[in-house]
């Protein structure tokens, strides 16, 4: 996970060294990792989001006077709880949970020590539903899976810490709900040009009955407990199988380009 692993770099190295490799390419992978670059993607493809907003390192480190109207600005259009995060980390690493302006100001500090480039996004209290997918020009989604957490939110802690957490798979959800984001999952994978394998992560709010796309990760983890192996199982896709169609994906695509 992470830079140099899903950003594009490891990918845009290998295909420099005509090495066939599962998942997607330099642009998929740059695009996926990207928080800014793939809301933007989406937004193209019609996919409802969370409201955002995007800061520059150089706003928050600026000058006295700048950064409490920044700040001003962000409770205005998003108010509290919102989510402040580096546009370019995995894995949680340095996101926040603000409810308050104090909370805010560190966080965006804190974000800043990370990247140059910060998302805020509004809070939204929703369920937390994940779709995998798998397949290039004509990729599938899988069955639909929920997480659970006591957590404040679904932190780096919550996510590496056995017990911390639940995935049920299938989620509870009715069929048009499971057929929306299945559909939704497909469109993401495609807006990013995603390749092989990648799980979308969805909000879904009861009350409304929205479905909010969160992000695409075009690298999830693989374990025999990950959600995404556990999701085509649940589909019918055991995990030697899935292994197996991820490689020979891998092998056309290489061999698909080099024809090219």
């Amino acid at each position: 996970h992470g830079p140099n692993g899903e950003d594009g770099t490891i990918q845009g190295l290998l295909t420099l060294m005509q090495v066939p490799f599962v998942g997607s390419g330099v642009l998929g992978s740059a695009m996926g990792m990207d928080k800014i670059a793939m809301k933007m993607a989406f937004s193209q493809a019609g996919l409802p989001q969370v409201k955002y907003q995007l800061v520059m390192r150089s706003q928050i480190y600026s000058n006295p006077c700048i950064f409490p109207k920044l700040c001003d600005q962000l409770e205005a259009e998003l108010g509290y709880p919102c989510f402040v995060k580096p546009a370019n980390l995995g894995s949680s690493v340095g996101i926040s949970k603000v409810r308050n302006r104090q909370e805010l100001e560190t966080a965006l500090d804190n974000a800043a020590s990370y990247d140059r480039r910060i998302i805020i996004e509004a809070g939204v209290v929703a369920r937390e539903l994940e779709c995998a997918v798998l397949g290039t020009d004509a990729p599938k989604a899988s069955v639909v899976g929920e997480i659970t957490f006591n957590s404040d939110f679904y932190d780096y802690e919550t996510k590496y810490t056995e017990g911390k957490a639940d995935l049920l798979i299938p989620a509870k959800v009715s069929d048009e709900i499971t057929h929306k984001i299945q559909e939704m999952a497909v469109q993401a994978f495609l807006a990013v040009d995603a390749a092989g394998l990648g799980r979308v992560d969805f909000f879904y709010v009861e009350e409304t009955g929205e479905i909010l796309i969160n992000e695409i990760n075009t690298l999830p983890g693989f374990t025999a407990t990950s959600m995404y192996p556990q999701l085509w199982a649940a589909t019918g896709v055991p995990f030697a199988e899935l292994v197996h169609q991820l490689i020979q994906f891998a092998l056309e695509r290489d061999s698909e380009t080099k024809r090219n």
